[in-house]
């Protein structure tokens, strides 16, 4: 069946799926592979719970004709979804970066939602199989799409933009993220500009934050059709930038509910997309300051007499080092308090990075440090009255019994680590 055939199928279906957990009436099924299961065998409880279509790649699991046979689901899927995108007549605005990806994705969504139907991508579908469904859930109705784009090796982002082909796209910074499997910080300028590469071929449009020499370095490399450079002038400013940035565009103040001078570039980035689209500036201006995240990132929570900075959702050493230095500069009456947890994905570098966490952390003169995982054990050499964990329980029966009041409590680690569970103990 030709990619054509199929979309027609898919266009007579009711959306597209790959967990047989969240199978509406009408969707069309794409038959996953990964290292530990194999979707193949899920094609008939699909089915029976209310598929269309399962599109697969095995034919022993064929069993009548709304089983559609290809030689690999996940490269149809792919194809399927750019065929969509070529359908699809409206601006694309991707993005990546180190740090920064998710929260600029939804400020730069949430400043477009005040003049377009703005689709973004949802939660964490930034990869290999999460951009084909991203673009598979943009309907004709919508006006404009923003779409996030992650990374752990080069080539990757390459593969996106054949995907879903941005017609617009900024990169937020590059740092020492994945530095395993890009093979160092070069190796991360060289994946994360493969979305500058794309954009100088395509003739697309990309928007360049001056305040980044990294970035500007990046662009001057290449040749773009259109290139909107930003914060290169005193219409918008950092006015503070603790305990949340608060920014001024022409001479109005703004509070925003993000922490930190990393969150304003976001904040920029978003107000500069704006802008090239022709969003009205009061509007983007309020749309940027009353985001409020939710999903543990620079998240602010207020619990009892403790406030609590949540930026566990993930880390590297650029976000970790950022997150630290923001939180040292922090002006409060309360006791401040670090709780980190290992920084994954970094190879080699592993022990050396997070020993320089340590450092950075030791000249912050913090009221109590606490660290968990068997990385963070490198950062004790600067820390020795830091509190250690190797394990959870232990972590949260501590918690517990310490009974932390009057804190300001900065928690930050990779995914993998998941501190955000250490809050209901606080």
């Amino acid at each position: 069946m030709s990619i054509a055939e199929l979309y027609q199928k898919f266009k007579a279906s009711n959306g597209v799926s790959t967990d047989t957990r969240k199978i509406d009436e009408g969707v069309m099924f794409f038959a996953l592979k990964g290292e530990k299961f194999n979707a193949n065998t899920f094609a008939q409880e699909a089915l029976n719970k209310g598929a269309s279509y399962v599109v697969i790649d095995e034919a022993e699991y064929v069993i009548d004709e709304r089983c559609i046979l290809v030689g690999d689901v996940l490269y149809t899927l792919q194809k399927l979804a750019n065929y969509h995108r070529q359908q699809l007549n409206i601006p694309f605005v991707g993005m990546t970066g180190s740090n920064g990806k998710t929260t600029s994705k939804e400020l730069v969504a949430a400043v477009l939602s005040k003049k377009y139907k703005t689709y973004s991508t949802k939660g964490n579908y930034n990869n290999h199989i999460g951009v084909p469904l991203t673009v598979l859930g943009i309907d004709d109705s919508y006006e404009i799409a923003v779409i996030e784009m992650g990374a752990n090796h080069q080539g990757e982002i390459r593969d996106l933009c054949t995907i879903c082909e941005p017609t617009h796209g900024f990169i937020t910074n590059v740092g020492k993220a994945h530095l395993e499997g890009f093979g160092g910080v070069e190796g991360v300028k060289k994946g994360k500009g493969e979305l500058y590469d794309f954009l100088a071929k395509s003739g697309g449009t990309v928007f360049v934050n001056n305040n980044s020499e990294s970035l500007l370095t990046m662009a001057s490399q290449r040749k773009f059709k259109e290139r909107i450079d930003y914060l290169n002038n005193d219409e918008v400013k950092l006015l503070q930038d603790s305990p949340v940035a608060v920014f001024s565009v022409n001479g109005v103040s703004y509070d925003s509910h993000l922490p930190g001078a990393y969150n304003f570039d976001n904040i920029a980035t978003a107000l500069a997309v704006g802008k090239y689209f022709g969003v009205p500036a009061e509007l983007a201006n309020q749309a940027a300051a009353e985001y409020n995240p939710d999903n543990n990132r620079s998240q602010i929570v207020e619990k009892g007499s403790n406030s609590i900075l949540l930026d566990a959702y993930n880390a590297n050493p650029s976000s970790m080092s950022a997150s630290i230095q923001n939180f040292i500069n922090l002006q409060t009456s309360k006791k401040k308090v670090v709780i980190l947890g290992d920084m994954f994905e970094l190879g080699e570098e592993g022990p050396a990075e997070h020993r320089m966490i340590g450092e950075l952390v030791a000249k912050g003169n913090f009221d109590l440090v606490v660290l968990f995982g068997e990385l963070m054990t490198n950062a004790l050499e600067f820390l020795p009255n830091a509190f250690y964990f190797s394990d959870k329980f232990s972590l949260h029966n501590w918690l517990i019994d310490k009974q932390l009041k009057d804190s300001y409590v900065l928690i930050k680690g990779s995914r993998g680590v998941s501190l955000e569970t250490v809050v209901q103990f606080l």
